[in-house]
């Protein structure tokens, strides 16, 4: 599953919520979302705002999370699992001690992860899950007055209260869970997390066509369903998450590298499975379209390390193909042009990281990367 997050752009100050798991300061009293308890959320930039907004215009309410979080103060507490550390998903219940934990991740253990009991048996937690799903549906929306003189009030006489939906603040929070699933090898977790954030992004896209990054992120989305996808074995549905979001990136400006990326890597992902599949054909049309991405986007950015390294990745997949068709003199050529690359590669110090992947350039895992998560 890719690192690179689609809503990062969209977050206060652009920080990443899948890279920035910063536990909330003690001082922000963020309140329990279960008993209400714990106080009054910390106030931000945002809220300070929108409170100088509300003191004009009184009918105007601060749009907050009626649990009272967001995606920057969530933290672990009574709906969350302490195992994969995401929300609960299919919660259940260890017998004898009670503690709870996603199906998938208690399943794992013998023993209670919290205080060691022998696991004797365990059982659904209906409304403990009831609770966590209305947690994540209360960030679908922001509480909002209707304000202006053509809404009309309440019967009472003040301002009417609706909720309005909000994809992209609901959508960082839903990758984050979503991620934390997937590192713990929750995957249902993560994919269930996955197909509501791309289900609200396909539903704001009806009224916003022409929308680039909410196809961005929906694009992105769509490749981590992917990789869920081919984890758990489903081939056929992961390839259809990956063309869909191949179809859909393709389509948007190549300017932006995180775009250029999740494209040729979502294309280079199919050809894994035709691959893996004996289908070698289909797998070099779609590495030689990888490719093709790859090579523009290195006219544009010859300076830029991970798009050579890319580069030289697409080249030996190609090549490597070429081989297995009995294209020799095609393939010998695929990998020199992919060895020069790499001969002209020059790494600093800050870019020790990258070494890692210039040495697997070459390997199996690398060529064809089907049982891996990992960049294609």
């Amino acid at each position: 599953m890719s690192s690179l997050c689609p809503f990062a752009k969209a977050t206060t100050g652009g920080v990443c919520p899948m890279k920035s798991d910063k536990k909330p300061d003690k001082s922000s009293g963020a309140a329990c979302p279960v008993t209400g308890k714990g106080g009054e959320p910390k106030e931000t930039s945002a809220d300070h705002a929108a409170g100088e907004e509300s003191a004009e215009d009184p009918r105007l309410v601060p749009a907050k999370c009626p649990f009272g979080y967001d995606s920057n103060t969530f933290k672990l507490g009574p709906l969350s699992c302490m195992v994969c550390q995401a929300l609960l998903h299919d919660a259940s219940k260890c017998k004898p001690c009670s503690h709870k934990f996603c199906k998938a991740c208690i399943s794992r253990f013998k023993d209670c992860p919290l205080c060691g009991a022998d696991i004797e048996g365990v059982e659904p937690d209906a409304e403990l899950q009831t609770l966590v799903d209305r947690f994540i549906d209360g960030h679908a929306r922001i509480k909002r007055s209707l304000a202006g003189e053509s809404k009309e009030a309440g019967a009472d006489g003040k301002s009417k209260v609706i909720y309005e939906d909000v994809s992209m603040e609901r959508g960082a929070f839903l990758v984050q869970q979503a991620m934390r699933a997937f590192r713990a090898q929750n995957i249902e977790s993560a994919k269930s997390r996955l197909s509501m954030c791309a289900e609200d992004i396909r539903e704001e896209l009806k009224s916003s066509q022409d929308n680039l990054d909410l196809c961005s992120q929906l694009g992105a989305v769509l490749g981590m369903l992917g990789d869920c996808c081919r984890t758990l074995g489903d081939a056929p549905s992961a390839i259809t998450y990956y063309e869909e979001s191949a179809e859909l990136l393709s389509k948007l400006p190549k300017k932006d590298l995180e775009l250029v990326h999740t494209l040729s890597v979502s294309l280079n992902k199919v050809g894994d499975l035709r691959y893996y599949g004996g289908d070698l054909q289909s797998a070099r049309s779609y590495y030689a379209r990888s490719l093709d991405v790859r090579r523009n986007s290195v006219k544009e950015h010859s300076a830029v390390a991970s798009q050579v390294i890319d580069l030289a990745t697409s080249l030996a997949k190609v090549a490597d193909v070429d081989r297995n068709l009995g294209n020799e003199d095609a393939a010998v050529e695929g990998f020199e042009e992919a060895i020069k690359c790499l001969e002209k590669l020059k790494l600093d110090s800050e870019q020790a990281n990258l070494e890692q992947r210039v040495a697997t350039v070459f390997t199996p895992s690398s060529l064809c990367s089907g049982l891996c998560i990992v960049p294609g």
